[in-house]
């Protein structure tokens, strides 16, 4: 197998650029150039269009590059089988989560693994729900942690954990010192939200929509914290997770907005290729997943 070949064909797909790619792979840059006339060599097909100013990949280099992606993912796969010989649970585990379960939730769940298997090295991806399913897509990560649903037919989704969302504000607002709020009251205010590929954007999205919101102003943060800290300062309101605003409420830094018989939750998942679905390590992340936060899978097996 092509293996160093095809991992240098990958790198340079996604960097494009020779020099960078040689310092990503810590090679020589005509070592770079030796594989891929290797490939082209192998396939009979010109990989990669270049000039002084641009590299861009063929058509048949777009075929090879989703094929190369599996190859790899298998060979690697293999590999830590054979690392895990003897039922011992060590190698490298690529997680990706979106940023409300990646700073808020996963962290237990981390510490839980950490502390039971100590030799297995994990990584963690932070990214919006949008990267987390393209990094789980192309193979970037072992395993997704998302909020939502995808419609990728690719990946395989399976829920975990039921998210409460709640409206917050400072406690200055108008809005905070209300035993009960109505949509009626919710109209023609600024709010503060996630980015577009938030599963936290979307959701809000959805609820503006339905009810038939008007914004007044709309400003887009692509971190939680920001967010917390502009309505802190008094900026409008938003809509986020209870395990976001938790500390934050507790504190008195941020008041929840009562709706009257209205409450808010979504479904959080995990998603990995099925390319994978047999990697030991990632049966073992699963399943230390559903031990921790069981309510899901239960619910789903009555």
């Amino acid at each position: 197998m092509y293996y160093d070949a095809l991992k240098t064909f990958v790198t340079l797909a996604e960097i494009k650029n020779f020099t960078k790619t040689a310092e990503n792979l810590r090679m020589s840059q005509p070592s770079v150039s030796l594989h891929i006339k290797n490939l082209e060599k192998e396939f009979q097909t010109t990989l990669f269009l270049r000039s002084p100013k641009f590299l861009q990949i063929t058509p048949t280099g777009e075929i090879l590059y989703d094929r190369a992606k599996r190859m790899i993912t298998l060979y690697e796969q293999t590999r830590q089988d054979i690392l895990e010989h003897q039922n011992s649970i060590k190698g490298e585990l690529k997680i990706g989560a979106s940023f409300t379960i990646g700073e808020y939730i996963l962290p237990s769940l981390l510490l839980d693994l950490q502390n039971e298997y100590p030799e297995l090295e994990l990584q963690v991806l932070i990214g919006n729900t949008e990267e987390i399913i393209q990094s789980v897509r192309m193979h970037q990560v072992d395993i997704g942690l998302i909020e939502g649903q995808t419609n990728e037919k690719e990946l395989s989704v399976h829920p975990f954990m039921q998210d409460e969302l709640f409206i917050v504000s400072s406690r200055n607002h108008e809005l905070a010192s209300k035993n009960e709020v109505t949509f009626a009251d919710l109209q023609n205010q600024p709010w503060v939200t996630r980015e577009v590929g938030s599963g936290t954007r979307e959701f809000l999205n959805h609820v503006i929509r339905t009810n038939g919101l008007k914004v007044k102003s709309l400003l887009t943060i692509s971190s939680n914290q920001g967010i917390k800290e502009t309505l802190i300062n008094g900026m409008g309101l938003s809509f986020l997770s209870r395990s976001v605003i938790e500390r934050d409420v507790q504190n008195k830094n941020l008041s929840i907005i009562k709706m009257k018989n209205q409450n808010f939750t979504r479904t959080l998942s995990y998603i990995y290729s099925p390319v994978i679905e047999d990697k030991k390590i990632v049966k073992t992340f699963i399943h230390a997943l559903q031990q921790k936060w069981p309510s899901v899978q239960e619910h789903q097996n009555k």
